[in-house]
């Protein structure tokens, strides 16, 4: 595999590790991936319109390192992931994979484990909210990667395709966890084995995404929501986060304890704290994710 440096940085108002990831030389034009931070908000966008934003190597690299890092960050309270150009992401780059077909070592299921599989694992299990802002087509891994965030604002002008099966690959990315709950196992199955492109209001309507916008409103519309959750309680959110995925995989009895426990972290937090005393002061709070 084609190793290179992490992405490029922005620094933002609330940014000051950022010497502890490594830049490149690269401008931000063409750096694979632009990570921006600023006010407890990371912006992190796919850029590679030239190729839909198509994910090789360099691109996944960066992306693995982009999302362990803001999701360790204590000052990131909630990233956004979108795309540059006309599309979001169209799943992995197929040029690349032509010509890694003639190596021995390289192989999808490496990909998948050394890639895919982390990145998913981050979107969806950082103690924090995750945004999709689908700016255009996600298809393949790069629908799995919108479908494994918390919350899909499409513009007008997205679409999702599952892809896998109309070039002869099963699914990647989580696709086979999270799509058959948010839309059923028998349409999950129609959309993975019937791929077509999804249109922005009949995905709206399916449970794909959570809201649709006007192209050119989608960028003020996602700030709006991840200021909002930005501001809230972080930690209360990420424990919501990890008692919906601990639920899917166990009984009753089990989800209750774990909620208990959850519900004994944050009921000891600053936050809940916080809150309270807001609500008798007739105020509003101030969250600081502990």
């Amino acid at each position: 595999m084609v190793a290179t440096g992490p992405p490029r940085f922005h620094r933002g108002t609330d940014w000051d590790r950022v010497t502890a990831m490594t830049q490149t030389p690269d401008s931000p034009s063409t750096a694979p991936l632009l990570v921006e931070v600023a006010d407890g908000i990371a912006w992190l966008r796919l850029n590679r319109p030239e190729a839909m934003n198509s994910l090789d190597n360099a691109l996944k690299d960066a992306l693995v390192t982009a999302l362990r890092e803001v999701g360790e960050d204590p000052a990131v309270r909630c990233v956004v992931l979108t795309g540059t150009g006309r599309a979001f992401c169209v799943g992995q780059d197929l040029k690349e994979h032509v010509r890694s077909l003639g190596d021995p070592t390289s192989t999808l299921a490496t990909t998948v484990t050394d890639h895919y599989n982390p990145i998913v694992i981050a979107l969806s299990t950082m103690n924090k909210p995750v945004v999709a802002a689908l700016n255009g087509v996600a298809a393949g891994a790069g629908m799995s990667f919108a479908l494994a965030c918390d919350f899909r604002i499409a513009s007008e002008q997205a679409g999702l395709n599952t892809s896998f099966a109309g070039i002869a690959l099963s699914c990647d990315s989580g696709a086979s966890w999270t799509l058959p709950r948010l839309v059923g196992p028998a349409r999950a199955k129609e959309l993975l084995l019937l791929p077509r492109t999804v249109p922005a209001a009949e995905a709206l309507a399916m449970g794909l995404v959570t809201k649709v916008v006007p192209d050119a409103e989608l960028e003020a519309g996602v700030t709006e929501l991840a200021r909002t959750l930005a501001d809230g309680p972080t930690l209360a959110y990420g424990s919501i986060r990890r008692a919906v995925a601990h639920s899917a995989g166990t009984d009753l009895a089990d989800a209750l304890a774990n909620e208990a426990e959850l519900m004994a972290l944050t009921g000891g937090s600053s936050d809940h704290r916080a809150a309270v005393d807001a609500f008798l002061a007739k105020e509003k709070p101030t969250y600081t994710g502990a």
